[in-house]
């Protein structure tokens, strides 16, 4: 008897990156004491008390949901959870009078929505989405899942852990080539750790105005930062005023997974001031009727946060990730000083490339699934492993091309200070027992 066939979308489809130590380390029948986690960026700290007052007091007299009643909300969210997200804006010092929300199913749904909202037909190489490599893998999967086309400039890291931006008319001269929908940033970038400065979002503002691209920014991080000095920056932040032409092409996407520590409340949002983009992201999204609403009630607490209350818990947090950053950064260079670690600049990722340290045809993707299905070393005496992300989905490749996150790793501060100090010896150890073998 013959069997359905899946798709060709289905068929081709492999687990994303980010997720693929986690499902092979499921499937491994005999497994080692101890493992750490740290390939996916699901932030195990303790979420804002606003939000964890709400969270644990659904049946309160004021929640909507105090009579066990779960209804739809407006396809835009609930308002208070749409002047949440402005309320964080507003307390950072931008201007929110102009902004419109889409409250998503989180940060991801509003990738989808995104690019859809700013490319070319489905099929076709019109306005792709320019991007910046390496950049976040869920671009990419969802640019393939819609069938919309997307385009790199390319990042190096160099043996400084800095990764260089290409100068602006090289910039150019990819916008000439591809004729971009829009250009993507994340100034806090996921998954390098790259801060922006203010010009060079300024200049990257200036080409989307000559061009007529949308001008888009990630802002998933935006409060984690951690350069002496270092000013916070935006979207929001780029007016008229310094890039002429720049409002009204203007979107965020927003989230309140990491500086909100609520990965799994799955709420985001898309912010923008154009108020045509605004009305047409909200009728493309009447077909997924509203994020979830319970969610949205929770996140909606932060409406009421002061000026004061937004910095403090922003700072705590800053000064919690900069601590840990800078130690995993210096002890992995210690342990194996031919690693090159990525510049401890902002977000809660490291990229670690061990190109210099092992054998011609290393693939990063094998010693993942090395370690999340076989691998595991003494570690003060318990058998442990260490799952971590390959960087080869984070770069968009064309076909022959070589990849440089064949040696490239990407891990996250998810877990806890005192795991998170163990994942330099754990690295090492585990590729020097992998190379051995291979």
């Amino acid at each position: 008897m013959s069997r359905p066939v899946l798709s060709a979308h289905f068929e081709s489809r492999m687990p994303s990156d980010v997720r693929l130590a986690q499902m092979k380390y499921a499937e491994r029948k005999v497994k080692p004491e101890a493992v750490i986690n740290v390939g996916i960026g699901n932030v195990s700290l303790p979420t804002n008390p606003a939000m964890m007052k709400r969270m644990f007091n659904l049946d309160a007299p004021d929640s909507p949901f105090s009579k066990g009643v779960i209804r739809y909300t407006a396809t835009g969210g609930f308002d208070e959870t749409q002047e949440a997200f402005k309320n964080i804006l507003k307390c950072e010092g931008f201007d929110t009078s102009k902004l419109s929300v889409t409250v998503t199913d989180g940060g991801s749904t509003s990738m989808e929505l995104l690019l859809l909202g700013v490319c070319g037909p489905a099929g076709t190489d019109e306005k792709p989405l320019m991007m910046i490599d390496p950049a976040y893998t869920n671009y990419i999967s969802f640019a393939e899942r819609t069938g919309r086309k997307t385009v790199t400039i390319k990042r190096n890291l160099n043996e400084d852990g800095k990764f260089g931006l290409p100068e602006i008319d090289k910039i150019e001269e990819m916008i000439k080539a591809t004729n971009p929908g829009a250009l993507l940033i994340i100034p806090y970038d996921n998954p390098t750790g790259q801060l922006y400065d203010k010009k060079t979002l300024n200049a990257l503002a200036e080409l989307c105005v000559k061009y007529n691209m949308w001008m888009v920014s990630d802002e998933a991080y935006r409060e984690l930062y951690y350069v002496d000095g270092a000013e916070l920056v935006s979207i929001w932040g780029i007016t008229d005023k310094e890039v002429p032409g720049i409002e009204g092409r203007r979107i965020s996407i927003e989230t309140a997974s990491k500086v909100w520590n609520a990965c799994g409340l799955r709420i985001g949002a898309l912010v923008t001031d154009n108020d045509e983009f605004s009305n047409r992201c909200a009728a493309e999204y009447t077909a997924n009727l509203c994020a979830n609403a319970i969610g949205q009630y929770i996140f909606g607490a932060l409406a009421h946060e002061s000026k004061e209350q937004i910095a403090d818990w922003c700072k705590g947090l800053r000064d919690y990730y900069k601590d840990l950053i800078f130690k995993v950064s210096k002890n992995l260079k210690d342990l194996e000083p031919g690693l090159v670690v990525s510049s401890p600049d902002a977000s809660i990722y490291t990229v670690i490339d061990v190109r210099n340290v092992v054998k011609p045809g290393f693939d990063s993707i094998d010693f993942v699934l090395y370690c999340a299905g076989e691998g595991s070393v003494d570690l003060n005496g318990v058998q442990t492993t260490l799952l971590v992300a390959p960087m080869k989905g984070f770069y968009d490749i064309a076909k022959g091309e070589q990849n440089p996150g064949s040696t490239q790793f990407r891990i996250s501060y998810v877990e806890t200070p005192e795991n998170m100090l163990k994942v330099p010896e754990l690295f090492v150890k585990l590729l020097k027992q992998y190379e051995a073998g291979r």
